[in-house]
């Protein structure tokens, strides 16, 4: 998802507090860690994320690749 996605528009702040709860428990399983990470701002109605001011898509991404990653370790066992 690019940053520019008009879909991003529709997350709100608590949408993204979701988003980044998840992060950090299925990140936890492969050893990453953002304890800090947060929602920072809006900017031109899209939700910035506190990981360096990423915007929401960057946490969409992040998600995405860890779910696969999830899939791929539970096939292998």
């Amino acid at each position: 998802m690019k940053p520019t996605d008009p879909r991003i528009r529709h997350f709100s702040d608590d949408h993204i507090r979701t988003l980044l709860a998840e992060v950090q428990e299925r990140g936890r399983k492969f050893g990453l860690i953002w304890p800090s990470a947060t929602t920072d701002k809006t900017l031109d109605g899209r939700v910035l994320v506190c990981f360096n001011t990423a915007p929401a898509s960057t946490l969409l991404n992040l998600l995405t690749l860890l779910l696969d990653a999830e899939r791929e370790t539970s096939c292998d066992s």
